[in-house]
């Protein structure tokens, strides 16, 4: 009987140390015994994911990782179908793991990995998710690019190669900053060349100096219908000096003002007064381009020209640019078809001085600038009516 003493004492010592214990009875006679089994116990760590087992697919801007408890993360990886591993970023105390960065659209992704408790006893990170699979990727296109320096009325364009159904989701994805504390707004614009379209516009003109950054987060944003962002966007600009261009259609003068004071006042005609057609239209226009030869035609009108010195003030034909054809009238009657007729000397000298965004304020004809008269109409609208034009408010 000694021996079976001794052995159930291993037991009880073993079932003191966490294991489980089993043993059969010890046969008097022949002091036969059976060795103790022991069970382990199961790890007491655990981990869940985000997203969750069996989530819908999920924006590759998610915030996506692992979380360990009663334990801790070891060594953590994400892998895209396909791809090589995107390794996950530990927080200090090691009990939960995240991956930077956006994902991919339309992707599988897989995660492998261990997590340990406080006695070594390990489980193994795994599971996955999917990326949302657009029907379309719209890609947005900014009018600005980095470091151009711009007249006092640009405004901000972000153009789309497709239509975006939710642009109040759009609208959220974007941002103007500036360096001087400046009241703006976007408005929707109908939808031209190719696809929607969005301004921001200051409530006044931009001040004189003004650094702004523009950004547009649109990767992973849903713009309904089946169509996605394609990629981020952004652009730092400068606003340059204050050249506002004073076009009085009665005065025959265009008159320059920069930084508030005069510098120029060249002899013009302006569109002819009798036909409205021809009219150049009142309201505030914006410098968009510059040509130092561009060829004129109008099949209604019957000419084909090339005319110098070239400055776009808005897309429906609109051009202030060299005519020495009406030099003998420039200064005292309006002739042109609707563009501002200067000696080829002066038309110079402004097309030097012009820039983008420079505004151009015509007044006194009989039409309005207006929506059909281009792409920018934006400074047409009062503040209140262009704020309607947020899909925000």
């Amino acid at each position: 009987m000694g021996i079976a003493r001794i052995l159930l004492a291993i037991a009880v010592v073993l079932v003191g140390g966490g294991g489980v214990v089993t043993a059969t009875s010890v046969e008097d006679e022949d002091e036969r015994f059976a060795l103790p089994t022991v069970i382990a116990s199961p790890p007491r760590v655990t981990v869940s994911y985000q997203p969750g087992p069996g989530a819908a697919p999920v924006t590759p801007t998610s915030s996506v990782g692992v979380r360990a408890t009663d334990g801790e993360l070891r060594e953590v990886t994400l892998t895209p179908a396909g791809g090589a591993p995107l390794r996950a970023t530990l927080s200090p105390d090691r009990r939960s793991a995240t991956v930077a960065g956006p994902l991919d659209y339309a992707t599988d992704y897989t995660w492998s990995g261990v997590a340990a408790d406080s006695d070594g006893k390990t489980v193994p990170v795994a599971g996955g998710f999917e990326t949302v699979r657009p029907a379309k990727q719209v890609r947005g296109t900014l009018n600005l690019r980095d470091g151009r320096t711009v007249g006092i009325a640009a405004p901000i364009q972000l153009q789309f190669n497709g239509h975006v159904e939710d642009r109040a989701a759009v609208e959220r994805a974007l941002e103007v900053k500036t360096s001087v504390p400046t009241e703006g707004a976007w408005g929707w614009l109908r939808d031209e060349g190719g696809g929607s379209r969005v301004h921001w516009r200051p409530k006044q003109y931009w001040t004189p100096g003004t650094e702004v950054v523009v950004s547009a987060k649109l990767f992973g944003v849903d713009y309904g219908g089946g169509a996605w962002g394609a990629s981020d966007v952004s652009s730092t600009i400068a606003v340059g000096r204050a050249q506002i261009t004073k076009a009085d259609v009665h005065s025959h003068q265009l008159v320059v003002l920069r930084d508030g004071a005069q510098v120029a006042s060249y002899p013009a005609s302006y569109g002819l007064d009798s036909d409205p057609d021809r009219n150049t239209r009142s309201g505030i226009h914006v410098i968009t381009e510059k040509f130092t030869d561009k060829r004129m035609r109008s099949e209604r009108y019957d000419y084909d020209v090339m005319e110098k010195w070239a400055v776009r003030m808005s897309n429906n034909g609109e051009f202030i640019h060299a005519n020495p054809a009406t030099t003998g009238v420039q200064g005292s009657s309006n002739v042109s078809h609707g563009c501002v007729n200067l000696s080829t000397e002066d038309a110079k000298a402004y097309y030097d001085s012009a820039m983008y965004g420079d505004p151009v304020e015509v007044t006194g004809s009989g039409v309005n600038l207006s929506a059909r008269d281009g792409d920018i109409w934006v400074w047409t609208l009062d503040w209140p009516q262009w704020k309607s034009m947020s899909a925000l408010d």
